[in-house]
Order: structure tokens, then sequence, then C-alpha cells
């Protein structure tokens, strides 16, 4: 009974021992600036095109033009997509949590 309560305590004690800050921390410095002539370029960054068929929100994925990805987001239900895997234009179905190996992607900003 005492080591039960003996290892409650420390489990309680622990997220106060790492609270403790070390004294010598610096700020982050500032990154440093592109190099001179750097101009980003518009084609890498994917156009998207959201359209409203009846209640589903479809969002369309371009990079030069091709269509390589559709998001559907249906007005009750979880989100799915449909993706060009192999470049032939023909879609497969995944969903978000769908099992297998895929290439990363993160969503980097959503509007």
């Amino acid at each position: 009974m005492r080591r039960l309560l003996l290892a409650c305590l420390l489990a309680l004690a622990l997220p106060v021992a790492a609270q403790d800050r070390p004294a010598n921390l610096q700020p982050v410095p500032e990154p440093p600036p592109p190099p001179p002539g750097y101009q980003p370029d518009p084609a890498l960054e994917p156009q998207v095109t959201i359209i409203k068929r009846g209640d589903d929100k479809v969002e369309e994925y371009r990079i030069n033009g091709r269509l390589y990805m559709v998001k559907v987001t249906p007005p009750h239900g979880v989100p799915y997509y449909l993706v060009d895997d192999k470049g032939d234009g023909r879609m497969t179905r995944q969903e978000p949590m769908d099992s297998g190996l895929r290439v990363p992607m993160w969503v980097i900003g959503t509007f």
C-alpha cells in the first residue's frame, strides 16, 4: 500500500519537475534572407479550385494544369480523396486513414 502511495506521489511530482527550465536559454535567430535573384516558381504551387456540387464541396488540385487530386467534402460525413497515383488520369479513392504506402503529403494551410 505504501509503495502504491509513493508511486502516485512520484507520478504527481514529475510534471512539476519537468517545468524547470535551464537559465541559459537564448532566442532563436532570424532566418537568413533568400539569396539575391531568388524568385519563387509559381508553377510549383498547386492551383486549388473549389466547386460546390449540390451539397458537396469539391476541391481540385492541379500542378501545371494537370489534375492530380480531388478532395470531396460531403455535408455530413468524412471527406475523402480521389488521387491520380500513377499519373495516367485515372482517379482512385483514398480514405484519410487508409492503410498502405503513400507519399507523405502534409496540409500546409487551409482557407
